[in-house]
């Protein structure tokens, strides 16, 4: 079952709009699968604006907390920004503390980090997006996958500089020790 938050117009040049459905309908949409065949999980994506994830975060609550996976979808893969200021502090603030497995993209992990005013490492190599993992999981998510696919790596794990040196995409699962993830 499915609660639409956004719509929007895009293609591979950009978003040229998005379509906000109202908060207070995406909240009627989450209730009604609540109430219907119930929830074992729920996957969070797009949300769009600060009174969507407001809805969102009270949502969970009222329903006993299931365990949350939260794509944050908040940058377009042409780099736009998708979700404003004010709802990623949202997002941060009341999701991320509900959220069983955050699994953001790199250009995610840091906006979501620099939301928070922490500074991360400059990312050169595979140990440095196992640091940004960490540090996001120490915004509230129990688990953070955080996907790679935005920093293709050489075969020796460090980021690829020119497009020859491209080999391997990595993902990186922390899940509350330094040792998770692929190291």
């Amino acid at each position: 079952m499915t609660a639409t938050t956004a719509l929007t117009a895009q293609n591979t040049q950009g978003v040229s709009d998005i379509h906000y459905v109202p908060s207070a309908f995406v909240a009627k949409q989450i209730d009604a699968c609540f109430d219907d065949i119930g929830v074992d999980v729920v996957k969070i994506g797009m949300l769009a604006s600060a009174s969507t994830v407001d809805a969102v975060a009270s949502a969970l609550e009222k329903h006993g907390k299931p365990t949350c996976v939260l794509d944050p979808v908040m940058v377009a893969t042409s780099g736009a920004q998708l979700l404003p200021p004010s709802a990623v502090t949202n997002l941060r603030e009341k999701l991320l503390p509900l959220t069983t497995i955050l699994t953001p993209n790199i250009p995610e992990a840091l906006l979501l980090l620099s939301d928070a005013g922490i500074t991360h490492p400059p990312i050169h190599s595979v140990r440095d997006i196992a640091r940004v993992a960490s540090l996001l999981q120490s915004l509230g998510p129990k688990h953070v996958l955080v996907k790679g696919g935005h920093m293709p790596l050489t075969h020796d794990l460090n980021i690829a500089n020119t497009p020859d040196a491209k080999e391997i995409v990595v993902d990186i699962l922390h899940s509350g020790s330094d040792d998770d993830g692929v190291l």
